[in-house]
């Protein structure tokens, strides 16, 4: 039986999914179809948001740590965030020269809010949901979510199927996007928040508490986690080239990628969850990495749409285990009395390895080429493959870590 707050959080993941699959999915091909962007420009999609977060977290952290009550803060971000969308429909009609620039000068204000938005909303939905009923919840929520937004995103394909190069297409997207924005903000307030205890009064009005750096488990956390964000999202803006400029994708064909990676997440959550309460969330995590290694390298077989349908699909399975683990792990491993602090900390710095990474990536692809791009990308996916088996035998050494023990059966955030 689910709680009122855990019904209220699908809910508002149910609108927050359709939000971002109307727009955000859409970014990187309206960007190259429409406004005519380069490939340095497509990098900056993924890198410029996460380049903003980094500013705005520290900020951001400051603020809601001092708030006792989160939900109205978090709830007004999404709504500044969502009416960004209404300015992106509006890209059009500026000079075409400096059209690119403005429609990524947008994306990444967007984060401004955003940034306060998802620290707020990991905070708050941490203190809702009782520890021992974390990993059922997250797999089931991202189960439903991921059910909502695949549906999304193909009648989007099927409706918009010949509106790939049509720009009124993208501003009934975003348009569409900034409602179910307002939705979001809905069901936000509607949670049931209970006020900050008042004796961590005194660390809210700190602005740092450095001591989380030494827990053995958060700091390895970071190192294994922050290897393979790196290692992930450094081909994020290849995929997006190679899709729209190799595989010449239309609004369907890239709805229907998107729908094949999501419909095997759908059916994967379960299993990432079973194997994560029987072995434990790091040694899951390296079978995680070593099968995301293998999607670049795929991916350039052919251009064969059929072909990165089937890819899209296998990649689709270890993506639903990056989802879920990661979160599983950064709280399992933050002390419960510095959350706040230990999520704020991770974020910063996974902004600061979003912004890079990307880039990182791009150049790449200018001083060599796709194939080579790609190759290189799944050779160091398995090398954070490796981080993490390195921290499972860190953890197996030392017996104070009882929740990585793998006969243990406990959930993955226990």
């Amino acid at each position: 039986m689910r709680t009122y707050n855990e019904k209220v959080s699908i809910y508002h993941g149910m609108v927050s999914t359709i939000a971002v699959n109307l727009a955000s999915n859409y970014f990187p091909i309206f960007a190259i179809s429409i406004l005519g962007a380069t490939n340095y420009q497509v990098g900056l999609i993924s890198s410029l948001p996460p380049l903003v977060a980094l500013i705005m977290t520290v900020p951001a952290a400051i603020v809601l740590n001092r708030l006792e009550l989160q939900k109205k803060t978090v709830a007004m971000s999404v709504l500044w965030a969502r009416i960004l969308f209404l300015l992106l429909a509006g890209v059009v009609f500026i000079q075409s020269s400096y059209q690119a620039w403005t429609f990524l000068i947008i994306v990444a204000l967007m984060n401004v809010p955003g940034t306060i938005s998802n620290i707020g909303w990991q905070t708050l939905i941490s203190g809702m949901i009782q520890e021992k009923r974390r990993g059922a919840f997250f797999s089931d929520r991202n189960r439903l979510l991921t059910i909502v937004g695949m549906i999304t995103t193909l009648i989007i394909g099927v409706v918009m199927k010949n509106q790939t190069h049509h720009a009124s297409a993208y501003q009934i997207l975003f348009f569409i996007a900034f409602l179910f924005g307002l939705l979001e903000v809905y069901f936000l307030l509607k949670h049931r928040e209970k006020p900050q205890e008042k004796s961590t009064g005194q660390q809210k009005h700190s602005s740092m508490d450095w001591s989380i750096f030494k827990d053995p488990g958060y700091r390895w956390f970071l190192i294994t986690a922050l290897c393979f964000n790196f290692t992930w999202q450094m081909a994020w803006g290849l995929f997006n080239i190679y899709n729209v400029r190799y595989v010449h994708a239309t609004i369907l064909w890239i709805s229907i990628f998107s729908v094949a990676n999501q419909l095997v997440q759908i059916f994967s959550f379960p299993l990432w969850k079973k194997w994560a309460e029987q072995k434990s969330n790091t040694l899951v995590l390296v079978w995680v990495a070593i099968g995301m290694a293998t999607a670049p390298v795929l991916n350039i077989v052919s251009t064969n749409v059929i072909y990165i349908t089937f890819v899209s699909m296998t990649s689709g399975f270890f993506v639903s285990g990056t989802t879920l683990l990661l979160f599983n792990l950064l709280l399992e491993q933050s002390p419960e009395d510095k959350r706040t602090y230990c999520i704020t900390t991770y974020n910063v710095l996974l902004s600061f390895v979003a912004f890079v990474a990307p880039q990182v990536g791009i150049w790449l692809l200018e001083i060599s080429d796709m194939g080579l791009s790609m190759e290189i990308s799944s050779i160091l996916r398995c090398v954070s493959a490796f981080v993490f088996f390195l921290m499972y035998i860190k953890f197996m050494k030392n017996k104070n870590f009882t929740s990585y023990r793998p006969n243990k059966k406990t959930s993955p955030s226990a």
